[in-house]
């Protein structure tokens, strides 16, 4: 597959014609790295200097709390990009940890040569906005969705909320006093939805974690 097809699998670089992908491909100075089954990517807080295009394999990616009493591990496929936010604005640090769960390949492009295709090619720059503005909007609805009307829909809400992508297999490493805490109930009676949950083929239960086989399922 020629660069610029590849490129076309990404959000940033849709809509762009064929003569400017050629452009962009012969002259934007692109890192390719191979990364092998159980490498790192890149840690939570490392400093986000550059974009990462994830080609081709899988990555496994966690999330900590603030206080990391707990976390969450969730997959992400190719094609996929590695928190474009995070290149940009008050903390330029990843927040999550990527690691390669089958061998992987990725192009990347420094915040450099960001800005100037940003300032080279209006449709990039335009992909690049529409990006941000979308994730903003995203979480500025948060507060105004219908507060949830059981203990049930609190506790979906508050896995789904903790994830990335709101599809697909999840591992949450959370004690259950932890989780009654954080949704406001005693850890009797979110032991009971949680029991029913797995009852429904919904989530798993094992000592010190809740794994949610198929995200989209609990969210219906």
């Amino acid at each position: 597959m020629q660069l610029y097809d590849q490129l076309l699998l990404f959000p940033l670089f849709q809509g762009m014609s064929r003569d400017d992908l050629a452009q962009v491909a012969g002259q934007t100075k692109f890192g390719f790295v191979k990364c092998s089954a159980g490498e790192t990517v890149v840690s939570e807080d490392a400093p986000s200097t550059q974009l990462y295009f994830l080609l081709s394999g899988q990555l496994r990616v966690e999330t900590r709390s603030d206080d990391h009493a707990y976390s969450v591990v969730e997959q992400l496929q190719a094609p996929s990009m590695l928190q474009p936010e995070t290149i940009f604005g008050y903390n330029q640090r990843y927040t999550h940890t990527f690691a390669a769960a089958a061998d992987s390949s990725f192009i990347t492009i420094s915040k450099d040569e960001v800005l100037r295709l940003s300032d080279q090619f209006l449709v990039f720059r335009l992909n690049l906005l529409n990006l941000y503005a979308t994730q903003s909007q995203k979480l500025l609805a948060q507060p105004w969705h219908r507060f949830p009307a059981s203990l049930t829909e609190r506790i979906v809400r508050f896995l789904s909320r903790r994830c990335l992508y709101p599809a697909g297999p999840k591992t949450f490493y959370i004690l259950m006093t932890r989780l009654a805490a954080e949704v406001g109930d005693s850890r009797l009676d979110v032991s009971r939805a949680l029991n029913q949950l797995q009852r429904d083929g919904l989530v798993i239960l094992r000592r010190g974690r809740i794994e949610v086989p198929h995200m989209e399922r609990l969210l219906m």
